[in-house]
């Protein structure tokens, strides 16, 4: 994996920090009066890869920075794509971190998506990689909106149909 992006998903919060430029602004939306006077919204654009999200969920300024470091980390995962070597098998196939632990899930998503991307996003492929079946894969990717999106996204614009998800 590169290393560079390894370091940028699993570093501590104060030092992935230090790589963004930070910009507070007033939310729009509802949220009543409290909203126009205050900049609790934070948007994070990391300098090093480029990648920005913006977060203005919550009333308070440090919950929403917490918020946008952790869409920083899912959103290198997603769109860093590193070189994969693809005679090298995956590491372990049946071990996928909780989406509550950031720091293990965001490396896991990359490695995944390199996978998906070193396979021109066909998931029959990629699951055979990972030794699980086509249907277990899109489980697995179908349990982040996130993920799902922007595979679908890719699919398409590589001319492959959308995946289906589970109703």
């Amino acid at each position: 994996m590169n290393t560079l992006r390894k370091s940028w998903l699993e570093e501590d919060d104060e030092h992935l920090l230090r790589e963004c430029v930070q910009d507070f602004h007033k939310a729009s939306g509802n949220g009543g009066q409290k909203v126009n006077k205050t900049s609790s919204a934070v948007r994070l654009v990391h300098v090093p890869s480029g990648v920005s999200v913006s977060e203005s969920g919550s009333r308070s300024q440090m919950q929403n920075r917490s918020n946008a470091l952790k869409k920083l980390r899912l959103r290198i995962a997603m769109t860093v794509r590193c070189e994969v070597d693809g005679d090298c098998p995956v590491a372990d196939p049946f071990y996928i971190p909780s989406l509550n632990n950031i720091r293990a899930y965001a490396p896991w998503l990359a490695v995944l998506v390199d996978y998906l991307a070193l396979d021109a996003w066909d998931v029959r492929m990629t699951a055979e990689r990972y030794g699980v079946s086509p249907s277990r894969l899109v489980k697995i990717i179908f349990r982040d909106a996130d993920l799902w999106q922007e595979l679908n996204r890719k699919r398409t614009a590589a001319g492959l149909a959308p995946l289906k998800g589970n109703k």
